[in-house]
């Protein structure tokens, strides 16, 4: 048990004071006395070996019964035991105890849990706000190399026929006129959707083929995916859909594998919005009718509903916002009053897409991943 300190003369704070101490080099136990110079220097005196450091250097580590103990910062493995019954000047000069942790006992735990509060409160708000600013920043080799692994998760389930790529590539020509165009598919899949790929690529379904009755029906599906391409919507709702995994995986496709994620991916109303006018303003460039896309909107509202709650979980382009009687409306009108609108495609050309992948003979059955 440490005794209680004495004070030296003639100086109130020059003191000498019993003390115990390990000096992080050995086990041994060392006991002597602890003086202090009334300022910032201690020295530990062990029958006339002593040991000085300055009282900045140690910091708080416990309480026992009747003592403290100290470390110092610059010898981790060094502890000093005093009573716990201190002098006032040198307990003042001494590090105080923690109960939380530095910054948390230097603030004050109110202003800490306050402090907190509002760093998770603008944790929360980045993270919810990252898919928009970050991914139209996402380097194009980046988007790339994801959307290469997304198309190799659909494996052989690519349909082609000579001629229903020539023809999905006219009707891609009339609805995506830049000089790099987007990559465009249809994966036997009996599901009415379509999706727009990193990288610049899009696949309609062919259950969506199906559905359409005529090719400018398919050409506002299309044109609508394209918009989303070129209108950078792309990573932002893979990130909303698959958060940072999908960035941290790269080429390694697991959160990707799934094609009910893939056909769940959601876009904001604003971003539905800004693909229909981007295909809406291609159409009417290449003189194609909305007329026929406005049919499949409100066909599809009348089969389906028009609302997203009513929708189906695999109709995720139907089930999108806007509702598809909005959209339905806006291509309606859309349309030029005594407008002469040629076909987009042959009778011929439109019959090559919706039996492209029943002709395909090496293309896989539809199954899940």
């Amino acid at each position: 048990m440490l005794s209680t300190w004495a004070r030296s003369e003639p100086m109130e704070e020059n003191f000498s004071l019993a003390a115990e101490w390990y000096d992080g080099t050995n086990a041994l136990r060392h006991s002597g006395v602890l003086r202090w110079d009334g300022a910032d220097r201690l020295t530990l005196d062990a029958f006339g070996v002593e040991t000085q450091f300055d009282v900045a250097d140690l910091q708080f580590a416990e309480n026992r019964p009747d003592q403290i103990v100290y470390r110092r910062e610059t010898v981790p493995d060094f502890r000093l035991i005093l009573p716990s019954e201190l002098p006032p000047g040198l307990a003042a000069r001494l590090p105080a105890e923690s109960n939380y942790g530095a910054w948390i006992d230097r603030l004050g735990l109110g202003r800490s849990v306050a402090a907190f509060a509002v760093v998770s409160a603008a944790a929360v708000a980045l993270f919810l706000t990252a898919p928009d600013w970050l991914g139209p920043r996402i380097p194009a080799s980046w988007e790339r190399e994801i959307g290469e692994a997304m198309i190799g998760d659909f494996g052989g389930r690519i349909c082609h026929t000579p001629a229903g790529d020539a023809a999905l590539a006219k009707l891609l020509d009339k609805v995506d006129p830049a000089e790099e165009k987007v990559r465009a598919g249809i994966a036997n899949m009996d599901m009415v959707n379509a999706v727009a790929l990193p990288g610049g690529q899009v696949l309609l379904f062919d259950g969506l083929v199906q559905q359409a009755e005529t090719p400018e029906e398919l050409a506002g599906v299309l044109g609508h995916e394209v918009g989303h391409v070129r209108e950078r919507h792309v990573m932002t709702a893979l990130l909303r859909q698959f958060g940072l995994s999908i960035l941290l995986a790269g080429a390694d496709s697991g959160v990707t594998n799934s094609v009910f994620g893939l056909a769940a991916m959601g876009y904001s109303r604003e971003a539905e919005r800004e693909a229909d006018s981007y295909a809406r303003a291609r159409m009417r460039e290449s003189r194609i009718s909305p007329l026929g896309a406005a049919g499949f909107f409100e066909r599809m509202a009348e089969q389906h509903g028009d609302r997203e709650e009513e929708g189906s979980a695999v109709l995720g382009w139907l089930a999108s916002h806007p509702s598809a009687g909005e959209r339905a409306e806006a291509y309606r009108d859309a349309a030029r009053e005594g407008a002469d609108y040629p076909p987009v495609l042959s009778e011929a050309e439109f019959a090559a897409l919706k039996s492209m992948c029943e002709d395909d003979p090496d293309v896989e059955e539809f199954g899940f991943f």
